[in-house]
């Protein structure tokens, strides 16, 4: 197994890690309601998903 040789400095560590950024979550806007949704999965509001209605999937 591979080990670092020397030890790394806080700016090189730092730099690494400040690509580390939160992205914010990817919404759409439902084509039934218009509420905004996040992709692939059913709408809270109306419970659409790809022009069907699934409440039952909200209920539970």
């Amino acid at each position: 197994m591979a080990l670092p040789k020397y030890k790394m400095s806080r700016a090189n560590t730092r730099t690494r890690r400040s690509a580390w950024k939160a992205k914010p979550v990817a919404t759409l806007a439902c084509p039934n309601c218009g509420e905004q949704t996040m992709p692939h999965i059913a709408c809270p509001n109306c419970g659409s998903y790809r022009g069907r209605v699934y409440r039952e999937a909200i209920a539970k």
